[in-house]
């Protein structure tokens, strides 16, 4: 796994380890590390920080001859269950058997004395991840489109996916998906917020007044948009992974669906400090990406209001999370002080959503 763009090529950082040391990445023991779990390391290790990643931290480590990404937690700054390494390590390792793209897993350290956090390895993926709108801006329209197609069906891949057969069946209650992210996110919104919560406590009442039944019961992504994959740079219709799995369960595919259209909020380019590659207008509106998953997967998009209010809600939960670790001095990289400023337009959006509620 990785988030490279081969369009631009520039985009990784190299760290001497020294650096990434200190950063929470101590390369010689995660090389010894690696040696005990019979991966042959060739030569001292190097690591890239790839900038991006809004959460846990990701880097590619290489030898002389092999490159792999290595993810943990932030440094500081956490809160519980948000940055599970571990959790998305042992769901792609499921989802090798099946045909949604993942990257394939390497090993899984939840050994604290090691480097002093759980961390993941797993193989580089050759493939771009499409971050900027800048970078988007050199597909011509027919590859936009060949893309926006390619990232729906392999969500809705991941949604045809029996999750029991193929050793799921404990990964997540399978009923009462959206009642449990109402108290996790509420619960995450109390430690990470610093400012006024009228808001966000006006959209969380009207969407406890109105949580649907679930129809569906299905593998969820949790954190689906475009920078959340690595496609073929070749063909930006083929997508070569989906990354970013910390926050997958098993849940309502329908909130997958419309996190995924939340994002399309001009707010996050706030929250990843960059015009993103997702807010372009040279990408198909709401309604239009709410349609062609519901022809590409056959599953209706049944309360999409309700699901639309949560999605703005955990992106306003995310967002100040973000800006609580930058308030931390937790976070690396550039733009992590522009996060807190798009919480506000994530609630009113939300809110827009369950209005009559």
């Amino acid at each position: 796994m990785v988030h490279r763009s081969t369009r631009d090529p520039g985009s990784f950082r190299v760290e001497p380890v020294s650096t990434a040391t200190s950063r929470g990445l101590d390369l010689p023991a995660i090389s010894a590390f690696l040696t005990r779990q019979g991966v042959a390391v060739e030569g001292e290790l190097s690591a890239r920080l790839i900038e991006g990643g809004r959460s846990n931290l990701t880097f590619v480590v290489a030898d002389s001859r092999h490159q792999w990404v290595v993810r943990r937690p932030p440094t500081g700054g956490t809160t519980p269950s948000a940055h599970d390494v571990a959790r998305e390590f042992r769901v792609t390792r499921a989802l090798e058997a099946t045909d949604v793209p993942v990257a394939r897993t390497v090993a899984l350290c939840e050994d604290l004395s090691v480097i002093g956090a759980v961390f993941t390895v797993v193989e580089f993926v050759d493939g771009t991840a499409i971050r900027t709108q800048s970078e988007l801006e050199q597909l011509e329209d027919a590859e936009i489109m060949a893309c926006v197609q390619g990232l729906v069906s392999a969500l809705a891949a991941l949604h045809r996916v029996d999750y029991q057969s193929i050793g799921l069946e404990r990964f997540g209650r399978p009923r009462g998906y959206a009642a449990r992210q109402l108290r996790r996110w509420s619960g995450q919104w109390d430690i990470v917020s610093a400012g006024d919560s009228t808001l966000a406590d006006r959209l969380l009442r009207r969407l406890a007044d109105s949580i649907p039944d679930q129809r569906h019961s299905t593998i969820v992504h949790g954190d689906f948009r475009i920078d959340n994959t690595l496609v073929a740079g070749d063909d930006p219709g083929v997508v070569r992974a989906i990354v970013d799995w910390e926050l997958s369960t098993i849940g309502d595919p329908v909130a997958d669906v419309a996190l995924m259209c939340a994002y399309r909020h001009s707010g996050l380019n706030l929250v990843l400090g960059t015009s993103a590659a997702w807010t372009s207008a040279r990408l198909p509106p709401v309604d239009v990406l709410a349609e062609l998953y519901e022809a590409t997967a056959d599953i209706r998009l049944d309360s999409w209001d309700f699901y639309m209010g949560l999605a703005y809600y955990k992106l306003a939960v995310i967002a100040e999370g973000i800006n609580h670790r930058y308030r931390a001095g937790a976070t690396f990289g550039e733009g992590f002080d522009t996060a807190g400023e798009s919480v506000t337009a994530f609630l009113e959006a939300g809110l827009a959503h369950v209005a009559s509620r």
